[in-house]
């Protein structure tokens, strides 16, 4: 069976440094906000060119802990696209704010920003909510178009939040992913692109005033003193022994984005034409944190590469706004058309820096079998 994501292959790579690096945790016995942390901020900040880098416990928490700082809650509305992991949309209602959900295009698969000014001029004439943020998603490692999605969150006032879980080391207008928003939050989910061995995340941003609350509230909303607590906190902290792993990754990241890119372009010449391969944006790079192409008989055809040993991820096989946990915030089926017809279609395939050549060519040949089968 082909890996879908090769972490084995990745760490024999890297083995003698990152054993080093957690040997030296070890030696020190750090483990909570060691030097590593600050260590891993520093290069993460100059490897994207952002000002700040703040590590957190999770991606998830790289949403969650920037709301808490904007006091985002009851009565406020959150717009996100509906085609996106639940992690988006279970932060606000945590905090007790209510998503909206908007739709995505149907190439990119990217927040639509014409559907974005509907629901917010939706919300505004319903007079029940706040309408006070937008979150973002680049999905599958696509940077969405902040340029336009600032111009609207300007004019109606709105924070704009970049849910980067999938695209850190992607690029866009010649900016990279963590500068393009005024706060970008990304995960270090074993399976990113950059990736630790464990739950990890961080945020990203020029105000060192509001990075300062950030690290904060990912400390209990300690002041200067641990038990000087400031404002209302929580526990989102970096393990060190997780800030240790990524300084070892990171040193590679670079190359693996580029050999990522490889993959995927050979995955382009090779399924253009039989299958719906993802969208090129014209002055973007994605970080492909997956590969995702569209098919119409989709069970077929993944039971079919199953068969010829090519494993298959569904990303996501119901939109949010379909969701049980959502349902009363969503407005039913019908409601948002693009992201429900992706959702049935759908389809990533293997993505990883370690998948050679021969593999893809295998990989693209079971999948023109399996369509046309």
């Amino acid at each position: 069976m082909i890996p879908f994501v090769d972490l084995k292959t990745q760490y024999a790579r890297l083995a003698p440094k990152i054993d080093a690096r957690i040997a030296r945790v070890l030696q020190h016995g750090q483990y909570i906000l060691g030097p590593e942390v600050a260590e891993l901020e520093a290069e993460l900040a100059r490897f994207c060119g952002a000002r700040h880098a703040v590590t957190l416990a999770s991606g998830t928490e790289a949403l969650r802990v920037p709301m808490m700082a904007e006091g985002i809650g009851p009565g406020d509305a959150v717009f996100m696209p509906a085609f996106t992991f639940t992690a988006t949309a279970e932060v606000p209602v945590a905090q007790g704010a209510d998503p909206v959900f908007v739709d995505v295009d149907a190439g990119s698969f990217l927040m639509s920003a014409a559907d974005l000014e509907r629901q917010i001029a939706r919300v505004r004439a319903e007079g029940k909510l706040r309408p006070r943020a937008v979150v973002a998603v680049d999905l599958f490692g696509l940077p969405a178009d902040y340029s336009e999605l600032s111009a609207i969150c300007t004019r109606e006032g709105l924070f704009l939040l970049s849910d980067a879980a999938q695209s850190f080391g992607g690029t866009r207008a010649n900016r990279c992913v963590g500068t393009m928003a005024p706060v970008t939050a990304t995960s270090f989910f074993p399976a990113k692109p950059l990736g630790g061995y464990g739950d990890g995340g961080a945020v990203f941003l020029e105000d060192g005033k509001l990075a300062d609350v950030y690290r904060s509230i990912r400390m209990h909303g300690a002041g200067e003193d641990r038990y000087d607590i400031v404002r209302l906190g929580t526990n989102a902290r970096l393990d060190t022994l997780q800030a240790a792993i990524l300084l070892a990754k990171l040193e590679i990241f670079p190359e693996e984005l580029e050999r990522r890119e490889a993959v995927a372009r050979r995955y382009d010449e090779q399924l253009s034409g039989v299958v719906a391969t993802p969208e090129r944006v014209a002055g973007a790079r994605s970080a492909w944190a997956q590969y995702t192409i569209k098919v119409d008989r989709r069970a077929a055809v993944a039971n079919r590469l199953k068969a010829d040993g090519i494993p298959t991820a569904i990303h996501y096989p119901k939109p949010l706004h379909l969701q049980p946990a959502y349902s009363r915030y969503g407005r039913g089926p019908g409601s948002l058309p693009v992201s429900e017809d992706l959702s049935s279609r759908v389809l990533s395939l293997p993505m990883h820096p370690y998948l050679e050549e021969p593999t893809v060519d295998r990989i693209a040949a079971a999948v023109r079998r399996a369509v046309e089968s």
